[in-house]
């Protein structure tokens, strides 16, 4: 990727925007289907719902109100990040400032960390199931999961993401990936 990785966009390519959603949706529809195949009862079948509800909650309402407002795509005109969550926020958020963006990572229950558990619970969950009652199914789903995961930290984030983000400086999220200049 020669040369492509100092470019920074201020409107990610509808592909890029596709492929980060397209992999956050299977991620918890597979996520919260696994849960309840594996668990195979009600209790399983409130838990994955809970889990899906919690998850598509905290990426597609949570973000935009809390992280996005201080983002610095929420101010660019004619922008879109890779989500896509910053012309969501600005219909349903007010402006914030730059300068807390990188507070998205400080304190347990922080956007960050909720972002991080949307996506290991159903791993863990699926875990626990295939121990209580192995299944072929969710082990399969599982292994989904795991890829999809594996994806999002080893391409989407380092390839599509955060090496052409503006805001990648400021980003506690690509600073622990080394993507970040300071």
């Amino acid at each position: 990727m020669p040369g492509s990785s100092m470019q920074f966009y201020t409107r990610y390519p509808l592909l890029s925007i596709f492929i980060y959603n397209g992999t956050t949706i299977i991620h918890y529809s597979l996520g919260g289907t696994g849960i309840i195949l594996g668990y195979n009862s009600w209790i399983g079948h409130l838990i994955g719902i809970i889990y899906v509800v919690f998850s598509f909650i905290e990426m597609y309402v949570h973000m935009p109100l809390k992280v996005c407002p201080n983002c610095v795509y929420f101010k660019l005109d004619n922008s879109i990040c890779i989500s896509g969550l910053n012309v969501v926020s600005r219909k349903i958020a007010k402006e914030g400032d730059v300068k807390n963006f990188p507070n998205r990572a400080k304190g347990v229950f922080c956007p960050n960390n909720l972002y991080i558990a949307s996506l290991v619970i159903p791993i863990i969950a699926m875990i626990i199931a295939l121990i209580l009652s192995f299944s072929f199914v969710v082990l399969a789903i599982l292994l989904i999961v795991v890829v999809l995961l594996a994806f999002r930290f080893f391409v989407i984030f380092p390839r599509i993401a955060c090496v052409h983000c503006r805001a990648k400086n400021v980003c506690p999220q690509a600073r622990s990936m080394g993507l970040s200049s300071t």
